[in-house]
């Protein structure tokens, strides 16, 4: 009986020896990700705090009273607001508009114009600049918040058209239909049924064009001239001393600060995104 229940017994499953690489990889790519973000926690805290990454031995909040100036912080991350959503407001109403045709409306068309739009995403955007400098010149829009917004709006819509039509895909014509017959218009349907149906991916479009105009630092720097105007991303340039003088500490502090927007728009938007899987039951129903 002991030996018999002695094989019964399930054997302890032995770890493949990839597992044991495979942990050890993803233990160095974290390290990657979280040392940065160690080095800003220790050197926003460390009023002498350098390039290296050490725990202060006396912690203090200098560098964030430092940077919580007018001139330093609020105007700067202000200006940000107003270029990051404003851009992510115009894209995504312009995406919503250009997505809707083609994903409901079936062309020969619509795959040339979808690779197109794929391929105008690959165009770097130095690579047009000089260009839109010299016609920002010549129409005098020059250090202009709208017409930068403008801009950015024009050169995240690609990407933009591509997500939102996807996500407007997953959008049953049922639903859309059913909205027809009570004599609702196109529009009026968009509008009423397929926008908030769609809410997640909208969400997660506005993210993304959010974050790309957020830490854009080429093109408000070539545009926006005055300091009045320039955003965080360009304004990090003034904890960069001369010669090679760099205020750690403050820098430290300032990025951190320059990154709760952001964070509080993901809690946002994760709080406020509904369940995509309630299509499905909204057309069984």
């Amino acid at each position: 009986m002991t030996a018999a229940r002695t094989s019964l017994r399930p054997r302890a499953r032995r770890r493949p020896r990839g597992s044991a690489v495979a942990d050890a990889v993803l233990l160095v790519i974290g390290a990657c990700f979280v040392l940065p973000l160690l080095w800003l926690v220790l050197g926003s805290l460390d009023p002498a705090a350098g390039h290296g990454t050490k725990v202060p031995l006396r912690p203090a909040l200098d560098n964030f009273s430092a940077v919580l100036t007018p001139e330093l912080l609020f105007r700067p991350l202000w200006n940000s607001l107003l270029l990051s959503a404003g851009t992510g407001a115009v894209t995504l109403a312009a995406a919503v508009l250009a997505a809707y045709p083609l994903s409901r409306f079936r062309s020969r068309f619509n795959t040339p114009f979808l690779y197109g739009i794929l391929f105008g995403t690959c165009l770097p955007v130095t690579a047009i600049m000089v260009p839109v400098y010299g016609l920002f010149v010549q129409l005098q829009l020059l250090d202009s918040l709208p017409a930068t917004v403008l801009f950015l709006s024009a050169t995240s819509l690609p990407m933009a058209i591509w997500m939102t039509r996807n996500f407007m895909d997953a959008v049953p014509l049922a639903v859309e239909e059913a909205a027809w017959v009570d004599g609702a218009s196109r529009l009026a349907a968009l509008r009423s049924i397929v926008l908030p149906l769609m809410g997640p991916g909208l969400g997660v479009v506005f993210i993304f064009v959010f974050i790309q105009a957020w830490g854009n630092f080429f093109v408000p720097f070539v545009l926006l001239l005055s300091e009045a105007n320039q955003p965080a991303a360009v304004s990090i340039f003034s904890f960069f001393g001369q010669y090679g003088a760099v205020a750690y500490g403050q820098l430290a502090a300032f990025s951190i600060l320059y990154s709760l927007p952001v964070l509080a728009l993901y809690g946002i938007v994760a709080r406020g995104a509904g369940n995509p899987l309630a299509l499905s039951g909204a057309v069984r129903g």
